[in-house]
This record gives structure tokens, sequence and C-alpha cells, in this order.
């Protein structure tokens, strides 16, 4: 899926276009009265007004990042490092239509706030994004907040993620999430599946998904119809980098 929107991405006169910002953000979190923290790292291309994104393990990738500068983006679609030729995709489909302009999209607002209130905020959208009839959701990228719109929801679920561990509510996190599937109604999928060659495995066992995006928002949305049913995309600057009020856009497949 992604290979094939690539081709089509390279395919365009548009991908010529320079690239004029790469950068990555690395940032550790502890929300207020939560039990653990967790880290972030995320390459990032600018294309004129557009900025696609990836994220990855920390101190992972993205190491050729900054010389390409000045190059197109045409150079990130080829390059070899799976983060930069999504976040080059990004920033190319993104630059194409942006979320804004969008009409499929529903804009909604984060209220501005702390890190945990902005978190919940979130992930009570994303959560909204869920067929009506799912009773049990393999979450596929742990975040804590998510489950706890779930919880709050009164849905079942099975958090997956590749590093293992426990939830917030110290339940086990199991790392394959192809087998989770199985006992799911829909997965509720991060999308940095999108870049760590995850999310085909995923689309193949069939069952509904929605993707929550900041790591190729554009991507995922592109993606609609194809086994994903809905999405919440998130561009660069996501809602951890600010206390101001930001936004975020969901779709929903027409079909």
């Amino acid at each position: 899926m992604i290979g094939r929107l690539i081709s089509q991405a390279l395919a365009d006169p548009r991908s010529q276009q320079p690239i004029t910002v790469a950068f990555r953000t690395c940032q550790g979190a502890r929300h207020p009265g939560r039990g653990g923290g967790y880290r972030n790292e995320v390459v990032s291309i600018r294309a004129g007004a557009a900025v696609g994104s990836c994220a990855i393990e920390p101190g992972t990738g993205g190491d050729d990042l900054f010389g390409l500068t000045g190059r197109p983006v045409a150079d990130g679609l080829r390059h070899p490092d799976p983060a930069i030729r999504l976040a080059a995709l990004d920033a190319f489909l993104l630059a194409v239509q942006p979320h804004e302009s969008d009409p499929a999209a529903e804009a909604v607002r984060l209220p501005a706030g702390d890190s945990l209130a902005r978190s919940l905020a979130r992930a009570h959208a994303v959560a909204g994004l869920l067929p009506p009839e799912a009773e049990r959701v393999a979450v596929v990228g742990v975040v804590n907040s998510l489950l706890q719109a779930l919880r709050d929801r009164g849905v079942g679920y099975v958090p997956c993620d590749l590093k293992g561990g426990s939830t917030e509510w110290g339940e086990p996190i199991v790392t394959d999430a192809v087998a989770a599937a199985d006992g799911a109604d829909a997965l509720l999928v991060s999308g940095m599946t999108l870049g760590n060659g995850t999310f085909e495995a995923l689309a193949a066992t069939g069952k509904p998904i929605v993707l929550f995006a900041q790591s190729g928002s554009a991507v995922a949305r592109a993606l609609l119809g194809q086994g994903v049913t809905a999405v919440s995309a998130e561009p660069f600057p996501f809602f951890w980098l600010t206390g101001s009020d930001s936004q975020i856009f969901l779709y929903r497949s027409a079909s």
C-alpha cells in the first residue's frame, strides 16, 4: 500500500519541489498523576508549507535526514530509510491537499491546557471513530490516554506494542498484534505502523481499522476505504508540543 502511494507520488511532477527544512523532534513526557513516562522521537520534512512526519523508536533511523535539504522530495521518497520515505510521502500529500482545506475533514479543536488534558481530549475524539458495534478492540501502539477513553466508554481492549511491558493499570501488553486481532471487532492502530513496516500485516487481517496518525497523517488519509474505516490525522505541530489550542482532523470512509 505504502509502496503504491510512493510510486504514484514519484510519477507526479510536484515531487520535484525542494525539501527546505528537515528536522528531528525529541521529547520525554510524564503526565501528572501517571505512574510512568515515555519518549517520542519524530523525523520531519518540510516542502513548501507542508510538514510531513514519521515517529521512530528513540535513537534509531533518520541518520541522513539533514542531508536532504535543498534536494527534491523525490529523493526522500527513494531514500533507503523507511521513516524518511514516509515523512517525505506525508509532506508530498499534505502539499497537494492540506487537511485544513480537505472537504472530507472534520476539524476538531483540542483546547488549551496541560499535557494530560490535551492528551485526553485527543483520545476521546479518536475513540469516537470506532464502529459503534465494536465491543472489543486491539489497540496497536499503546497510549494510556487512549486506553482511558476506551475504559470510559466501556469498550474492552487488548493493548499491543512491539515493546511489550504493561499499561498504566498493570495490564500486560502483547507483542503480536496480528494474533490479537483474531478476538477483536476492530483495530485501533497508531500511524507509527505506517513507518515501521507492520501496517500491511494488520490490514491483511480484514478487521476494520481506525488509524490515529501523527506519523503519516496524510498517508493515513490516503488509505481510507482500503481496510481503513476512519482516521484521526494530526499533522505537525503535535498536541504535546504546546499548551495552546490546536486541531486534529477526523475522516470517515464513505464505503
